[in-house]
Parts: C-alpha cells; structure tokens; sequence
C-alpha cells in the first residue's frame, strides 16, 4: 500500500497523474463488485452465509495484491519512461553541442580561408573596402533580425557611442592589420603567429589587473614564442610587410581584449537595461566602424584602386565578398550558440584545436611552399595553443 502511495504521489507532479488515479479508482470498484455481485441477493446472504464472508474476504484480499502488483509495474514502467526521457535529453544535449561546435569550427575556419581567397587568390588590394562592406553586411542583417524579434539588442545612443569609441577605433584597426597581414602571410604561420597575441595579454593582464599565473601558463608562452621565431625563420615564404602588419595584429587584439574589461562595465551602466550582450556589440561595433572605414579608403587611395579593378565587375567575386560578410556574422552567431550549449573551457580548447585542420587546410589549398622544418615548427606552435589552453583550465579551476 506505501508503494501505492508513492506512486500516486508522484504521479500528480507528472502529465500521467490522472492514468494513475483512474487505475486506482478501477480497481476500488472492482474489488466491491466482488463484494457484492448481485446487489440486493448478497446483502439477503450476509449474516447467514459467514462461509462466503470468508470467501470474499480472501478473494478480496487476493485482488487487492493484484492491484498492488499492477501498481508496482506502473510504478516500474513510470521509471522506465523517465529514464527513456533523460537518455533522450542527454542525446539532444549531446547533439546541440556537438553540432554548435561543428557550427563553430566551420564558420571560424571559412572566414580565414575566404578572405585569403579574396585578398591573395583574387588578389584584391582593398583590405579596407573588404573590411567595410563585411561589417555593413553585418549591420543589416542584425539590424533585420532586430526588427523581427528574433534577437534582442540595445539601442545606440550618444552615451553608449562615447564610451565605446576608444574600443572601437582598436577594433578597426585589429580587423585591417590582419587582412594586411593575411595577404602576404600563408594561413599556417598567421594563426602561429597570432599565439604571440596571448602573451601580449598575459603580460598586460599583470601589469593591469595585478593577475598572476602559474608556470604552466608561462612555459606555454614560452614555446608559443619560439615556434612563432622558429616558424618564421624557417617560412620560405617569409615576407617582412606581412609579419610586420601580423606583429601590429597581435598588439592591437590583445589591446582589444585588455581595453574592452574596463570599458564593458562602463557601458553597462548607460545602457537602459544595464546589459550588453553580443549581438549588441556587434551592431556597435559595426556601425561605428562604417564612417571610419569610409574615411580610411580615402586616406589610403583605395577609391582610385576601385574605380580601375575589373574585379568589380565580376559577379563571382561580388559572391565571395558577399558570403566572407555572412560568414563574418557567423563567427558571433555560432560562438555563442557554442559557448551557451558548453562552457568557457570546452570553448577555448575547440578554438585551440580548431587552428590545427585550420593550418593544413590553408597549407594544401593554397600550395603553399613548405619545408620539413617549417611545419615541424607550425605544429609545434599549435600544440603550444592547445597546451596554453589547459594550463589556463587548470589554472581557473585551483582559483
């Protein structure tokens, strides 16, 4: 009887509570139809028939352990269906982050290899017009999915725009340096070379905010930088315009990352929610970067450039260009897609990782030439990437 109990308890927190209590109600009234299976003839036979008081009394009593048996195997089967729907939770947990991460690792990949494409395979001299209209791609379709409902952002105001010009200003400059750096540098070395922005951060992290870290993370530094020297000195298509526009990347993204800490609380505060979240930094950022890039293209002649390409006139290029600004919007969708359906850790490892088919990706589409020493160096710079990646797990993890 307390396993009944129990069952028709918790069954009423459950969408077959009422399956429950019609069995239980069902099988009261069957146990009185064996009471009473003629009405008015067994109430005439009650007193003088003790005989078939006892009869009743046992069959009564073996239909109430049916009952019970039947209670106990609802009970079984109610547990088997909630196993069945927490395995099946599992698997669609399992599968959203599985398929966010593919997501992720595609778009963030794609993006590199296309603008590569543009910028060196169509040879297009405009890093700055490329930037301009893949961030104005960006503003629209944010803009679009904004007026629908889909996302949620801030409005801009002169406040917000106030605060947030310093880091705007770093954020153009970050996405220019490297278009200039991806034209002349192989996709390999470029993503070797792009460690160097980590112990850039590092060291500006504890000056800054007084941060420490462990020698796990430091000897992680350590070989980030002798693959980068090392790769460099063995690249036989070394070019020094490319490396010197990579160098000025690195300082300004981890300029970028160090200067947006202390602004993001600020710009909190004078938004009207109190909140800033990523769709509303990307039209931010965007939208602000649209005036000073126009500015750009001509402080740096790239109109005169414009008017004279035939590029310009072709619709596949026009495609390729189109499809680097959507997988540029891409990248911020399915990062965050990936990062809610797992964590900063499993994030951060991905991208590590994501760098290595990343590297022979650009190595074998572009024909790259390369030599033995060189990739041992590539490959001894991206396990560098991934081994600064755990040291920096292990190291939240005793904090």
């Amino acid at each position: 009887m307390g396993s009944r109990t129990l069952s028709i308890g918790a069954s009423l927190d459950s969408p077959d509570g009422h399956f429950e209590r019609n069995h239980t109600e069902n099988s009261s009234m069957v146990s009185l139809k064996f009471h009473e299976p003629n009405g008015v003839l067994d109430q005439g036979h009650q007193a003088s028939s003790p005989v078939r008081r006892d009869v009743n009394r046992s069959l009564s009593g073996v239909k109430f352990l049916e009952n019970d048996d039947l209670d106990l195997e609802d009970g079984k089967l109610e547990k088997d269906r909630n196993k069945t729907v927490r395995s099946n939770k599992a698997v669609k947990i399992q599968n959203q982050a599985l398929l966010s991460g593919l997501a992720y690792c595609l778009s963030s990949c794609s993006m590199i290899l296309v603008n590569k494409f543009v910028l060196s395979g169509y040879d297009f001299n405009a890093g700055i017009s490329l930037m301009l209209y893949q961030n104005f791609i960006s503003v629209v379709i944010v803009s679009i999915l904004s007026s629908m409902g889909l996302i949620s952002r801030e409005p801009l105001t002169w406040r917000l725009i106030k605060v947030w010009l310093p880091v705007n200003v770093i954020f153009v400059g970050m996405l220019l340096t490297s278009m200039f750096s991806l034209k002349y540098i192989n996709v390999a070395m470029v993503t070797v070379l792009k460690n160097v922005t980590n112990v850039i951060t590092a060291v500006g992290e504890m000056y800054l905010f007084k941060k420490h870290h462990d020698s796990r993370v430091w000897a992680a530094l350590f070989l980030m930088i002798v693959s980068a020297v090392s790769g460099g000195i063995t690249d036989l298509s070394f070019h020094a315009i490319g490396y010197s526009w990579q160098i000025v990347n690195c300082f300004l993204t981890a300029s970028y990352s160090l200067t947006l800490r202390r602004v993001m609380d600020t710009a909190k505060q004078v938004t009207k929610s109190g909140n800033l979240n990523e769709f509303s930094m990307v039209l931010l950022n965007n939208t602000l970067s649209l005036p000073l890039g126009i500015l750009l293209i001509f402080v740096f002649n790239e109109v005169d450039y414009l008017y004279t390409t035939p590029l310009l006139r072709r619709p596949d290029f026009w495609l390729v260009m189109t499809l680097s600004g959507f997988l540029g919007l891409a990248i911020s969708f399915t990062s965050m897609w990936f990062l809610h359906q797992t964590g900063a850790t499993t994030y951060s490892l991905v991208g590590s990782l994501n760098k290595i088919p990343l590297s022979v990706a650009g190595i074998v589409l572009f024909k790259v030439p390369t030599s033995l020493e060189n990739s041992a160096s590539i490959f001894f710079g991206l396990l560098a990437g991934v081994f600064f990646a755990r040291a920096k797990m292990r190291e939240k993890t005793q904090s």
